[in-house]
């Protein structure tokens, strides 16, 4: 038989491992998450967005004027959804 401090230190062990268990499976959901959202934004982008480029002759900044500026705003959530998915996985490298 175990004394106490074995077995406490026993579930402590065990309490870590299902903790780390659980955190990695959260960063996976997560990422993978992101990850979706990610493709199918861009698969809306395409479909919005399409052959048409606005252009504006001498007046770079009023592009945002026409009436297709939700594909810039599109591309913007891309790129913060990349970005998180980024920082997800540094900060997973980092705990390792």
């Amino acid at each position: 038989m175990c004394n106490a401090e074995v077995r406490k230190a026993m579930v402590e062990c065990r309490v870590a491992v299902l903790r780390r268990k659980h955190k990695r499976r959260m960063a996976a959901v997560l990422t993978m998450l992101c990850l979706i959202t990610t493709v199918s934004l861009g698969g809306v982008a395409a479909a919005l967005i399409g052959e048409r480029q606005g252009s504006v002759a001498g007046l770079y900044g009023s592009t945002m004027l026409l009436e297709d500026a939700g594909g810039y705003v599109l591309v913007g959530v891309i790129a913060f959804s990349l970005a998180v998915v980024i920082t997800v996985l540094c900060i997973r490298y980092l705990e390792k």
